[in-house]
């Protein structure tokens, strides 16, 4: 059996999506109860211009082909993103010309992977699994300025349409997207795989250190964007607790200027902006801090949305500040212990949320146990090997 996985993102470029395929990849051959090969298709590590590790142009080991296909930025947004996606789809329509596959997998967080693996199953003539980690259609009136978002949201709507129908079934990432998929596509079948706790973390959970100073110190880790919205609520917060807490930012993304400008503007003396780092690297600055911090922005398309960090901070067992709305915020409320939650941007409830937490570990196993994204990534390779077999 012949599997093509198109993967945008891929190890040890850093993203959600990047490890949990390779969680998958993994899965898929060590489960398989018959031989098969994989070809993963990505990029050359290009997520945040910060952080480049070196990655070869092709890896193969028994039954693994991984080709990464190099993409030069050329600026950040919409367009920066589209011209990237731009070179990755002429390298996989490259790559996969005169070959035969069995199986596609596409995961994507902004559809249009979804719908290069739709055209490359179209070409090949093989069943197609897409893997939903965002909706686009939700998010593009948010993130283009009215009145582009919505006519580009409607236009993106048929592209959505075309590749849901050239499939044989959809996973979604969060439980959230059910009732929009079940309204637009009721005859489609789909499954709900969420992004998991990483054995990373769960194999190395965070000490609570003991506190040297009487500030609390408060961790952010993760991407630092318009859906993030750090810079409407950090600047303010961090002055009003500048003499209870110590902020330390880990990240980048496309909001990164935007965060540094309001810093200054605000005069903050109490936030630390720290490159992006191996996740290896960052247990560190997980076990130094006293409270994890997660917050998404406030805006409509995020209400439906589970933050892939929700899992990788629960498993750490420390305390959680997160500033979420929607579907994320009655999941953490439902699931995880001691974690405060507040509505996006709002200063006077993010501290509120904040005294009220225990700062200690929280025994936390049932939750990982639950989803444990080893557990959650065989249950994919199986619904994956299954699929290919009854089509």
């Amino acid at each position: 059996m012949n599997i093509l996985i198109l993967s945008f993102y891929y190890p040890p470029d850093l993203s959600a999506g990047s490890f949990r395929t390779k969680a998958l990849v993994n899965s898929l051959l060590q489960n398989s109860q018959k031989k098969i090969t994989i070809t993963v298709l990505t990029t050359q590590p290009s997520r945040y211009d910060s952080y480049a590790p070196s990655a070869s142009s092709i890896e193969s080991r028994e039954g693994l082909t991984i080709k990464r296909i190099p993409v030069i930025s050329r600026g950040g947004g919409i367009l920066g993103q589209a011209h990237l996606f731009a070179q990755y789809a002429r390298g996989v329509l490259k790559a996969v010309k005169s070959n035969e596959y069995d199986l596609i997998f596409a995961t994507s967080s902004r559809m249009m992977t979804a719908t290069l693996g739709a055209w490359v199953a179209k070409r090949v003539n093989a069943p197609l699994y897409l893997d939903f980690r965002d909706l686009l259609t939700d998010i593009l009136p948010d993130l283009l300025p009215y009145p582009i978002g919505a006519p580009t949201a409607w236009f993106f709507r048929h592209i959505e349409r075309w590749t849901v129908k050239q499939s044989h079934s959809v996973n979604l990432a969060s439980p959230g997207f059910v009732n929009y998929f079940k309204s637009q596509y009721p005859n489609k079948p789909f499954t709900v795989y969420t992004n998991g706790v990483d054995d990373l973390f769960i194999e190395n959970p965070a000490a609570m250190e003991e506190r040297t100073s009487r500030q609390i110190r408060i961790l952010y880790a993760g991407n630092i964007g318009a859906g993030q919205g750090l810079h409407h609520i950090l600047p303010k917060l961090a002055n009003r607790l500048a003499n209870k807490a110590k902020f330390v930012i880990v990240g980048s993304g496309s909001a990164i200027k935007q965060l540094k400008t309001a810093l200054t503007q605000h005069n903050v003396t109490n936030v630390d902006l720290i490159e992006p780092m191996k996740r290896t690297d960052l247990l560190s600055y997980y076990n130094t801090a006293d409270v994890l911090f997660l917050h998404l922005n406030d805006l409509p398309s995020l209400k439906n949305v589970i933050p892939s960090k929700l899992f990788e901070y629960a498993a750490t067992e420390k305390p959680i500040l997160g500033g979420l709305s929607g579907y994320s915020a009655k999941f953490a409320t439902d699931n995880i212990k001691n974690m405060s939650v507040f509505p996006p941007c709002d200063i006077e409830s993010a501290i509120t949320a904040l005294e009220s937490l225990n700062i200690e570990t929280t025994d936390r196993r049932d939750f990982v146990k639950k989803y444990s994204r080893k557990y959650i990534v065989a249950s994919m390779a199986t619904e994956l090997l299954n699929h290919t077999q009854n089509t």
